[in-house]
């Protein structure tokens, strides 16, 4: 399986060797920096993976880091590697939206189980979010009738009754409905029910 990229930051060049060759032992992509001041040098908002980060590092540490990249909604899970005297602080950034924390000496196959876990988490999610942005633009596309037009089809009204209550006639509601269902890209009600079902807020 093709996983997203990780990226390794630690300020121990030994650390930093042997993490990028345990991932890749295991197929997955991944690419080291010396510093988290390198790294958000690097940094695109539009990047997918995982942020596999020492807790303490020289200059900029890893929990700095953390916090700038929450300033700026940075949305990369993180994953933080900690000695047992960090744990505290790492417990206190899963708090703050880290993903996990991986205490030294860890356990290989463990550590690499957790990213592959964050890595799928993260391509899920951006699947979430494009088909969610998708179904905002459908919505977008229907007008203001189509709309009242929608919403009365999803009560499961019959055409008759949407054409009393809008005062238009059963021919133009059958108009409405077709663009309604075209511009969703389904064929029947419950298809259209179901693709809307997990979109509520947005209606």
């Amino acid at each position: 399986m093709k996983y997203g990229k990780v990226f390794v930051v630690d300020d121990d060049e030994a650390i930093r060797d042997a993490l990028t060759w345990l991932l890749q032992s295991r197929g997955v992509e991944a690419e080291a920096f010396a510093s988290a001041e390198e790294f958000l040098g690097c940094w695109d908002a539009d990047i997918a993976g995982c942020l596999l980060l020492d807790i303490r590092m020289s200059g900029m540490s890893g929990l700095d880091l953390f916090d700038r990249l929450r300033e700026v909604q940075a949305r990369i899970p993180v994953i933080f590697l900690t000695g047992h005297g960090d744990v505290p602080m790492a417990v206190g950034a899963l708090k703050r939206g880290a993903r996990d924390f991986v205490e030294k000496p860890f356990n290989d196959n463990d550590l690499v189980d957790r990213v592959i876990e964050a890595l799928e988490w993260d391509s899920q999610r951006r699947l979430d979010e494009a088909a969610a942005a998708d179904l905002a633009a459908r919505l977008e596309q229907l007008t203001a009738r189509e709309r009242q037009v929608m919403e009365l089809v999803l009560a499961g009204k019959l055409n008759k009754v949407i054409a009393d209550e809008l005062g238009i006639t059963m021919r133009t509601v059958e108009v409405h409905r077709a663009h309604v269902f075209e511009k969703m890209g389904v064929k029947t009600a419950v298809e259209l029910a179901q693709l809307l079902s997990s979109h509520k807020g947005e209606r």
